[in-house]
């Protein structure tokens, strides 16, 4: 019996099976978060954000070709690119967990029985599945993202060790380790996860030339492990840029020369170091240099990807993240620069005071003919500091939850042992093993979880268990038993990997040792480096795949572990083929079961279909402000993939606050003009205007904002005011601007009909909101000033309010996206309701929205069924101005659209507010059955989500879900009051009642307003 060919046939078969689940359930087209970027970037080629991905580009951009020109399926089949790499992850993750097995079972030069060869596949094939179906890597093999590829390279290097021991007495088997290095090498231009296998890696190659290992061998092998890690992430990666650049510097500044000169002069003597250093190896015979030699340069090799950036940037493409052209840019890019510090073992708690500014070291940007002094970077010394700081974050809504979860009062000064339980309870329970247990447990739902005990947190299937942690189970609410991520495990992957581990430290505890020290890398080890703040604007257990990689491992073996209990039973043959059976229910199969319906996209085109709203809701030409990743990245992907909405200039603000970014906005891209600013590069390069601050000159009335613009970029001493330590800078010396408008240009443009003209301010005023002004907020007022109506402007929808930067009163809402139109204010309702422009929200709803399928799709993600909720709001706004204006009929067909194309189903608490207003809606049109049927609707969903948190707060003796039952209690006393409005008298009465039998069930907790 060919044992290889056995278990290539088997594993190829698991490849299959991965395969053709993840094409079966991927995403269409675009999906949300970094998705939309990554896709736009590899067809053109373009620079994404810190620290970049050019490898990952590349090969998304080969499976791009497959749409043979159709710009429609370049989505699809870079989809398709993430789906055969996770794939092939699952066929690299069987031939590991086979390996392992063969080395336990099968001594060497034995022949492989039948009840060792059907363990042996059994254990790989349960392992190698149940890491199919598992959440966070099922998620991601759905989607063009990076940590597909990223975990296929993780799979290789892994692999490869293990082939290299197996063969590691033969001649030239270093070649194995040679060949995992250029994978780490290509692995950086993908993500940098590879390179956590390192320490485990090392411990492979000791054991296997460490006849009698020592603890001080192992401590030994531990630390160089971690040096090897230390010198690619900093050495290769970092220092290596960063040597460069100072020798650019020098040849540049110093003796004159062209900028890249340095560069290529420090390429010319690392290249000469090593092949002089790699001669001497080979000369004196020094093994373990040529290897280290050798390795090292092919880190380099593969780490080479990274031209790609350099060279797309110096293109000056559209997306063009940091333009790193040169080598100050590309060593910043790196770096991550744009996203600061955090402290890891010493540093400030959150209420931690600055005492005093340090200058750090000088940064560069490039000028002219030289580099050129951006500024120094700031050391702060605080007055008290703490070892292992978690809490840190000095943002308030972080301060907040620090205080909320740990019971701080504001005297309090978070002691080490604070930081320590913050660890605990919030980093590692919250951030880690809350995730863990989704993959190998069970998962109440996809809601985001916060902290809360019925927000996507674990859940098994087992009542009185799940009770324990979480509170009275016993009438568990729609949240949670109509959400498609309602997945119960029962325990049985979780248990089942338990076992291999047990079993594995007791067969070959060297093996053991190594998948722990893989599992706790990839997975504690990254919790400990990132240092975590709370209220992640998304949940992160993408982060921590490598690790449940690991853990699938052990879940293969489990196999192993239950055969040998049932060989005391059955014989050896039946023993092997009842251990795989039961290992492939109490795993891949329940869990392919219990999560098929919450994996499955193949129908959804929400992401798509809201960018081509955002765009469609502005008029041609237009200026869109976006703000988020999801207000953004999708419309970058329309835009640079499909061509939709070429015209439309989109203005991301996160980004607006940089030089690079205002540089590309000067520029002409796809068939937008550049942007009417006209400040040159000097006024806000790095380090010039960054932040200038407010300072009162008590200036009667609303000051020209032309006026204030030209103060903030004078380079006159008059304009500007001294600082502490010396020099001057611009300030903003009023908050009331207003802004002349040219009535002529507002018709002609069609930013304001010409029936509407006499509401035209002759120049609009109003408050600035901050107390300071950035470069982005600089380059705003110049388009403000300089654009003179000839582009409408809009605002996502999505923009938080104090971007608007005091704009409110005039910006209308147009569907996704409010435009500014310079009309008069109505004082009596400023502030208090949404200025709507109401034809074109009608024109928008009934001919250019489309809906995302978001009605047929048999699952939508937490961020599609946030979109369905903000789809509700433009009905409702739609209708309830179309009511305002009389126009009935029209009201009546937004009504049947809304029917037609969004969902009956509710998708939390925000759902229900939408068809709330709907239902009042539809009282003010006389359809009462619809109105009272959705009005009974809700509220039997809000008292099935109260009820529950209500036993949940009873059981735990505490409050819990204070938000949600406030917000379902008033809802609730709304809704009766609205139908006593309607005279429906009984349905009133109904709902009175419900409100105050659950307040009784509260009284205890709360007092309902």
């Amino acid at each position: 019996m060919n044992y290889s060919k056995i278990n290539n046939i088997t594993g190829w078969i698991c490849f299959v099976l991965a395969t053709l689940t993840y094409i079966l359930t991927l995403e269409p087209s675009v999906s949300f978060w970094d998705c939309g970027e990554f896709i736009a970037a590899a067809l053109k080629m373009q620079v994404v954000h810190q620290p970049g991905a050019p490898l990952f580009l590349m090969i998304q951009r080969f499976f791009s070709l497959f749409a043979f020109g159709d710009l429609t399926k370049i989505a699809y089949f870079m989809n398709v690119g993430s789906a055969i790499a996770s794939g092939a992850t699952i066929l690299f993750l069987f031939w590991t967990i086979t390996a392992l097995a063969k080395k336990i079972l099968i001594k060497e030069n034995e022949e492989v029985s039948k009840s060792n060869l059907i363990s042996i596949m059994g254990a790989g094939a349960v392992g190698a599945l149940a890491y199919t179906f598992s959440d966070s890597f099922w998620f991601s093999a759905v989607e063009s993202e990076v940590y597909a590829l990223s975990s296929l390279f993780t799979a290789i290097v892994f692999w490869a060790i293990l082939k290299w021991e197996a063969n590691a007495n033969e001649p030239r088997a270093d070649k194995w380790l040679l060949f995992i290095a250029y994978i780490m090498g290509l692995s950086i231009g993908i993500h940098l996860l590879n390179l956590l296998t390192i320490p485990a890696i090392a411990f492979v190659y000791y054991f296997k030339k460490t006849k009698n290992p020592t603890s001080a061998g192992i401590f030994k092998t531990a630390a160089i492990g971690i040096l090897i890690l230390a010198v690619i992430q900093y050495g290769i990666i970092q220092y290596l840029v960063s040597t460069g650049a100072s020798f650019d510097l020098f040849f540049v500044n110093t003796l004159g020369l062209g900028f890249g000169t340095g560069i290529l002069f420090f390429a010319i003597l690392v290249i000469a170091a090593l092949v002089w250093g790699i001669r001497y190896s080979i000369k004196h015979e020094k093994k373990i240099l040529n290897l280290a030699l050798l390795s090292t340069v092919l880190i380099v090799f593969g780490y080479g990807s990274f031209a790609m950036i350099i060279i797309r940037a110096k293109a000056d493409t559209n997306l063009n993240n940091s333009d790193p052209d040169n080598a100050f840019a590309f060593l910043g890019y790196l770096n991550r620069e744009q996203y600061g510090d955090r402290p890891l073992l010493f540093g400030p708690n959150y209420n931690s005071e600055v005492v005093e500014v340090e200058e750090g070291k000088t940064t560069y940007r490039k000028g002219v003919d030289k580099y050129e002094v951006a500024g120094k970077k700031t050391d702060y010394i605080y007055d008290r500091t703490t070892p292992f700081p978690r809490m840190y974050s000095d943002d308030a809504r972080h301060i907040g939850y620090y205080k909320d979860l740990l019971g701080l009062d504001d005297t309090a000064f978070p002691t080490l042992f604070d930081n320590i339980k913050f660890f605990f309870s919030y980093q590692t329970g919250m951030m880690y093993m809350r995730y863990f247990m989704w993959n190998f447990v069970g998962r109440q739902n996809d809601e985001q979880g916060q902290g809360s005990v019925y927000e996507g947190q674990w859940l098994s299937g087992i009542k009185p268990i799940d009770a324990i942690f979480l509170g009275n189970q016993s009438n568990l609410p729609p949240t949670i038993t109509g959400s498609n991520a309602y997945n119960r495990f029962f325990f049985l992957p979780l248990i089942l990997g338990l076992l291999g581990a047990i079993w594995h430290f007791k067969r070959n505890q060297k093996d053991a040792g190594i998948i722990g020290l893989l599992f706790f890398f990839t997975g504690m080890a990254i919790v400990l480096y990132l240092n975590q703040k709370p209220m992640e604007p998304r949940e992160r257990d993408y982060a921590y795949a490598g690790s449940f990689y690991a853990f699938a491992i052990w879940v293969g073996l489990g196999v192993l572990a239950i055969r040998e209990w049932l060989a005391k039973k059955v014989n050896p043959l039946n023993a092997g083929i009842f251990a795989s059976i039961i290992g492939l229910f109490a795993a891949p199969v329940i869990m392919a079961q219990q999560g098929w319906d919450d994996h499955d996209r193949s129908e959804k085109m929400v992401a798509h279909d809201i960018a081509v709203d955002y765009l469609q809701s502005c008029a041609p030409n237009a200026i869109l402000f976006t703000y988020g990743d999801n207000d953004t990245y999708p419309l970058w992907y329309a835009q640079e993939v499909e061509n939709i909405r070429p015209d439309i200039r989109l203005v991301n603000l996160s980004l607006f606050d940089t030089d690079w970014y205002i540089n590309g906005m000067k520029r002409v891209q796809n068939e937008s003009a550049p942007l009417p600013i006209s400040m040159n590069e000097s006024k806000y390069v790095q380090g010039v205007r960054d932040i200038l601050r407010y300072r009162d000159s008590n200036i009667p009335g609303s000051v020209e904002l032309a006026d204030v613009l030209a103060v903030l970029l004078s380079d006159n001493d008059e304009d500007k005011v001294p600082l502490q330590g010396g020099g001057r800078e611009n300030f903003i010396f009023t908050k009331n601007f207003k802004l002349t408008v040219d009535r002529d240009q507002v018709i002609k443009n069609n930013i304001v009909d010409a029936k509407d003209s006499a509401k035209i301010v002759p120049a609009m005023e109003w408050k600035f909101n901050k107390n300071y002004v950035t470069k982005g907020t600089l380059a705003m007022f110049d388009i403000l000033v300089h654009n003179n109506w000839k582009r409408p402007i809009y605002f996502a929808s999505t923009v938080p309010s104090e971007q608007y930067n005091g704009l409110d009163n005039y910006l209308y809402n147009s569907g996704l996206a409010l435009q500014l139109r310079p009309l008069k204010v109505d004082t009596s309702l400023a502030g208090k309701t949404e200025l709507l422009n109401v034809p074109v929200l009608y024109n928008n709803i009934m001919n250019k929205f489309v809906w995302g399928n978001v009605k047929n799709a048999s699952y939508l993600d937490t961020q599609s069924t946030d979109d369905v909720s903000i789809f509700t709001n433009v009905f409702n706004n739609t209708i309830s101005g179309l009511l305002n204006e009389g126009k009935t009929e029209e009201a009546k067909k937004v009504v049947a659209k809304y029917f037609e194309v969004m969902p009956d189903k509710f998708f939390g608490l925000r759902s229900m507010m939408g068809k709330y207003f709907m239902a009042e809606n539809l009282y003010a049109l006389n359809d009462t059955k619809r109105a009272n049927e959705m009005i009974e609707k809700c509220a039997v969903y809000i008292q099935k989500e109260l009820v529950y948190l209500a036993d949940v707060s009873a059981s735990k003796g505490k409050f819990t879900g204070g938000q949600n039952i406030q917000l379902g209690m008033s809802f609730l006393n709304q809704m009766s009051k609205t139908a006593a409005k309607y005279n429906q008298t009984k349905l009133s009465e109904n709902l009175l009642n419900q409100y105050k039998a659950l307040e009784g069930r509260f009284s205890a907790f709360y007092a309902p307003q």
